[in-house]
């Protein structure tokens, strides 16, 4: 990609019909780099709460949402006043406190993993933090097993961050459960720098790419991806 610099600032060109066209001075972007990321990653601050819950979830063996993607989340809870919310993938409880935190006090997260281990981690994150019990619902099962026994159009989120294998099923599902107005978020869906470069043609990139197409094309839907944490892709359901 060819790259113009004005200010010290990069200039990234614009999709236009002619190629060599370079993007307008409002398009000017922050420097690509690691220390504008990072700064980004940990504007929000984590508590004591989730530093317990991220240091639990690497000891399972799991990929908690990053700061960033978990303050997004969080501001989105916020902004739909979301009430009930849908999670694939319930790790050690991080993504969840995010929505949790975001949501309204009579709000509810159902979050759904095939792993006792990781619900049980969560629990205990939740209590941690003050979360009511009431206020979550945690199911131990296969997501595509669980997902049909829920009721259409009563959800306001769904997070999806497991199998990337099943994510087009979990698709189907999502638009199902999402009311009109309401958020489906995608956690992992740049995939470690994968998705954007098309020579990477193994199985979960090829998945992962193919879902974010998915969304982008799908008129129900109105997209956007946004480059935090591994990638966090985002459709509002018409």
């Amino acid at each position: 990609m060819n790259l113009a610099t004005h200010a010290g600032r990069t200039w990234f060109p614009a999709v236009y019909s002619d190629p060599q066209q370079i993007a307008p001075p409002e398009a000017v972007i922050s420097a690509p780099s690691r220390a504008t990321w990072a700064y980004a990653e940990n504007f929000v601050d984590e508590d004591d709460v989730l530093a317990l819950a991220r240091a639990r979830g690497e000891e399972l063996g799991c990929a908690p949402v990053t700061p960033g993607v978990g303050a997004t989340l969080r501001v989105l809870a916020a902004a739909v006043s979301a009430r009930a919310v849908v999670e694939i993938g319930t790790g050690s409880g991080v993504s969840g406190l995010y929505l949790l935190r975001g949501m309204p006090e009579d709000g509810v997260l159902t979050t759904i993993d095939l792993e006792v281990e990781h619900q049980r981690a969560a629990r205990e994150v939740f209590g941690q933090a003050g979360i009511r019990p009431n206020r979550t619902r945690l199911i131990c099962g296969r997501a595509l097993d669980v997902l049909p026994r829920l009721t259409d159009g009563a959800y306001d989120i769904v997070l999806l961050d497991a199998d990337k294998a099943e994510y087009a099923a979990y698709l189907e599902q999502a638009l199902r459960l999402l009311r009109r107005g309401g958020v489906l978020a995608v956690d992992n869906a740049l995939w470690h720098d994968r998705v954007a470069d098309p020579a990477q043609r193994d199985q979960v990139t090829t998945v992962v790419r193919e879902m974010g197409k998915a969304v982008r094309d799908d008129e129900r839907l109105v997209p956007a991806m946004l480059p935090c944490g591994d990638g966090l892709l985002l459709a509002v359901k018409r």
